[in-house]
């Protein structure tokens, strides 16, 4: 005979309850767990799905995601000529927001070559971007349909194909345009704009009276040219060829005048930590808040059981049980609530996590890290209910 099954079933309300909440509570625990998971996923989605090497950016920055660079498009040639670089593609990356259906629809656009590196990794459905212009490629997570237009910039835009889940490391569905396209939405300016920045600078060299006329007149159409100009990118991405030394073309790159090549594990590192740090630490402390409110549970619910049977446990000690039957009889009870609710918990999560606003990434690892946690929580709590059961006499049990 189990004593702990018999005691479990004398009690099943309370043990049934408590063992819910406790589920509910390691739920939340798992869930944590798979956001933070799922947190360094989204931050890294579009940086592994580029298969870069190494990053060019602008001088002093940590960009292209944790900080702003803007760097000339033409600067691909240059360092395609780099010995060891085998590809170099330009990306462009910003984050849009527009009214779409009467609410406000946020996404993260991609600008990339349409040969080069940088486009989707997959095509879900629909295809890839054939044409230079006026084609999209929308990830699954914008929940647009083949054929859809959306209007961005001066012009409509066309969604061919569907990507699987890829976001910003802010959480935003991510769509591809060729290079010119982002280029265009996101430096190009509208008619009026156009003519307002003409007459500013009319107006200003109108001021200075040292220059004659035809120089004036070409020094406005270079100003203009450049004003208007949208060959801008905010990165290079570089892979190497095989056998090529990485900290070499580091070095020669990072010696160019307002240039920065960052590696993609030195990225990786930006993205994954620097970006989402703070939020590491907030989701780790509430993990360690809500194991450590399990733990109280347990102990004050196995504390109360044995309180309720300390004569049935007297009485085990006056017929002759030994104490590793009692001991062994409190813990069964503590360690099953705790992977009753553990399963309880991991079942919720299962069937739920795709629901979730944010991705959340369920790592085996972290479930058996999770569960040897609640086994070792299980036995510390229990040590509560033994000790009062071993301290209880025999003679308890004639008492009134």
């Amino acid at each position: 005979m189990n004593l702990a099954i018999r005691d479990i079933r004398y009690h099943r309300g309370r043990f049934v309850l408590t063992t819910i909440g406790l589920g509910l509570l390691l739920g939340v625990v798992i869930s944590m767990g798979g956001i933070y998971r799922g947190l360094i996923a989204d931050a890294l989605s579009i940086s592994r799905a580029t298969g870069a090497d190494l990053w060019v950016v602008q001088q002093d920055t940590s960009g292209p995601f944790a900080a702003i660079s803007r760097i000339p498009e033409d600067i691909r040639y240059r360092i395609m000529a780099v010995p060891g670089v085998a590809e170099a593609s330009p990306l462009s990356f910003q984050t849009i927001q527009i009214d779409r259906h009467g609410k406000p629809f946020r996404f993260f656009l991609v600008g990339h070559d349409l040969n080069g590196l940088g486009g989707p990794p997959e095509i879900i459905a629909g295809r890839g971007i054939r044409q230079k212009h006026y084609e999209m490629v929308a990830a699954r997570g914008m929940k647009m349909e083949l054929g859809e237009t959306i209007r961005l910039g001066l012009h409509d835009y066309t969604v061919v194909g569907i990507t699987g889940k890829m976001v910003s490391s802010s959480g935003d569905p991510a769509a591809y345009v060729s290079l010119a396209d982002a280029q265009d939405i996101q430096f190009k300016y509208d008619n009026d704009a156009v003519r307002n920045q003409r007459e500013r600078i009319n107006a200003r060299l109108a001021g200075i009276p040292a220059l004659s006329l035809p120089q004036a007149k070409t020094l406005r159409e270079n100003v203009a040219a450049l004003t208007e100009s949208t060959h801008t990118v905010n990165t290079v991405v570089a892979r190497l060829a095989a056998g090529a030394n990485l900290e070499e073309v580091q070095g020669r790159i990072g010696r160019w005048n307002h240039f920065r090549a960052i590696s993609n594990e030195e990225q990786t590192e930006i993205l994954a930590k620097g970006m989402i740090e703070k939020a590491r630490m907030q989701l780790g402390l509430f993990r360690l808040i809500l194991l450590i409110i399990s733990a109280v549970i347990i102990s004050l619910i196995i504390y109360t059981s044995t309180i309720d049977k300390i004569r049935v446990i007297a009485t085990l000690k006056l017929i002759g049980a030994q104490n590793r039957v009692i001991v062994g009889m409190i813990l069964q009870q503590s360690l099953l609530m705790g992977v009753m609710a553990y399963a309880i918990g991991y079942g919720i999560i299962s069937l739920t996590y795709d629901k979730f606003p944010r991705r959340v990434e369920l790592l085996a690892g972290d479930l058996r890290a999770l569960f040897v946690i609640v086994v070792v929580i299980c036995v510390i709590s229990s040590f509560v209910g033994i000790r009062k059961a071993l301290r209880v006499e025999p003679a308890a049990a004639l008492g009134g």
